[in-house]
């Protein structure tokens, strides 16, 4: 790769990672600080409308960031019609779901869901206004401001938060925290950008993007719904405070999944636009990223499983022990998530947006049959088929992508295999805990025994991408 590219990759994982991570780490310790005051019902009461939420957010942007970011050429008119595209929208589902609360409230048989599901609903259109801002960071690969505004955004949403739960406002800190994220993300892009719209639109733009958006569009919102439909089962089918453990495992498993496809999501897109038509260089990086990436993100997921009653227990206390056996289902089925991403992006840098529609149709087949098959069978059969129905898709997305770029399932399997057996490795120190009582002694032995085997494991095996990290590490630096 050129140098001047290089360069920008480095940069841009570089601040993807400095925003990603600190917005993890500091979400990591208030969600920590507020899961000790706040109950399970509370997250169960978030948690019943996180799917209407989702959905809004995806439908408002409809696909249309990705594809000013894809275009080489970008007009002030392309990103004044899509920024009137997109508040006009935020505007008109606000409208629906103010109307609609009631009714969704009846539904789960939770009259308090109404003022909460329409004040949460107001991030649909601070989010709106700031979604071309942020575009055109990432198109100019400008990962700082990003970074700058997401992590202010994080420390002021969670600090009003963290005050709201001291005083005893129960579920009113986990609304205002997730509606003053976007509110103060607004305000950030506002700040750092300082790109205001002029009063011109054309349909023009948004035709010329939607043939590639639209596919986007309905990618995102059958992700969208898949990863909230659990919990929306739950929450119609199951008590509150099951609700509750299951958004509370998924925001844990999402600390690390989320940190990991949020960096990828950035910088291995952008990386893959400016080099889609150069297929021998594409599968060079493909083949480079995937290994490297795998050997991170699998043995740490896997890790995660094995330590989590202690981890609970140390970090959130006694009363959350029966969210462990989510997590662990749930991380199982994120086990391959941020390589499946990589995969997406491929084919999205492409131009196949198709592509990337059927694979999410397909998993949504996998899911009916799930649901078939577990729905009255219980909740953890149910999340089991779930996580089953993830993985089974990223095989089928291995597939695709190799006939796609011209590379063998062979060669693939290759280069995920080692950090497979990595993690395999690691987690041989489960057979620590029943000669452990103590939980807190216990999470010591076993992190310290898997960061040895981890580490250890790299230098003997691994020369080259231990290597390969560290370098990355100190030109962060």
């Amino acid at each position: 790769m050129g140098d001047n590219l290089k360069n920008k990759m480095i940069g841009a994982l570089a601040w993807s990672s400095v925003d990603r991570l600190g917005q993890q780490l500091i979400q990591f310790v208030i969600g920590i600080l507020l899961a000790r005051m706040l109950c399970p019902s509370d997250y169960g009461l978030i948690g019943m409308i996180a799917v209407f939420a989702s959905i809004s957010f995806i439908v408002v942007d409809g696909g249309f960031s990705a594809a000013l970011i894809r275009k080489k050429e970008t007009s002030e008119l392309d990103y004044n019609s899509v920024f009137y595209l997109n508040f006009f929208v935020s505007l008109l589902l606000y409208g629906i779901f103010f109307i609609a609360m009631p009714f969704i409230a009846i539904f789960f048989e939770q009259p308090r869901l109404t003022l909460i599901g329409r004040v949460t609903f107001l991030g649909i259109i601070f989010n709106s206004l700031y979604l071309v801002s942020y575009a055109q960071c990432s198109k100019a690969m400008d990962f700082k401001k990003i970074a700058k505004v997401n992590i202010l955004a994080i420390l002021f949403s969670g600090g009003l938060s963290l005050i709201l739960a001291f005083k005893n406002y129960g579920v009113w800190a986990l609304v205002v925290q997730q509606t003053g994220y976007h509110f103060f993300r607004m305000l950030g892009f506002l700040i750092f950008v300082r790109w205001f719209p002029k009063l011109q639109f054309s349909l023009a733009p948004i035709r010329e993007f939607w043939h590639f958006s639209i596919h986007l569009l309905c990618t995102s919102f059958l992700t969208a719904i898949y990863n909230n439909l659990y919990t929306f089962l739950i929450g119609k089918f199951y008590h509150i405070t099951q609700v509750g453990y299951h958004t509370q495992a998924h925001k844990m498993s999402e600390t690390s999944n989320f940190t990991f496809q949020s960096i990828l999501n950035h910088s291995t897109y952008n990386l893959f636009v400016r080099i889609y038509d150069d297929n021998e260089r594409l599968k060079r990086i493909y083949k480079s990223v995937t290994k490297k990436i795998s050997l991170v993100v699998v043995p740490i997921t896997m890790i995660l499983i094995v330590i989590a009653m202690p981890l609970f227990y140390v970090l959130l206390s006694e009363k959350w022990l029966n969210a462990v056996p989510y997590f662990q289902l749930i991380c199982i089925g994120n086990l391959f998530a941020p390589l499946y991403l990589i995969n997406t992006n491929v084919l999205n840098a492409q131009g196949q947006s198709r592509l990337t529609l059927r694979l999410e149709l397909s998993k949504w087949v996998l899911v009916i049959i799930a649901i078939a098959l577990f729905l009255n069978k219980g909740i953890f059969p149910l999340l089991a088929g779930f996580s089953a129905a993830y993985i089974i898709n990223y095989f089928i997305s291995v597939i695709i992508v190799t006939r796609q770029i011209g590379i063998s399932i062979n060669a693939h399997i290759k280069l995920v295999m080692p950090s497979i057996l990595l993690g395999l490795a690691c987690a041989t120190t489960y057979f620590l805990a029943p000669f452990i009582k103590n939980l807190y002694l216990l999470l010591l032995i076993q992190g310290l025994c898997t960061l040895i085997i981890y580490f250890s494991a790299l230098r003997l095996f691994f020369k080259e991408e231990l290597e390969w990290l560290m370098k990355t590490r100190d030109e962060r630096i």
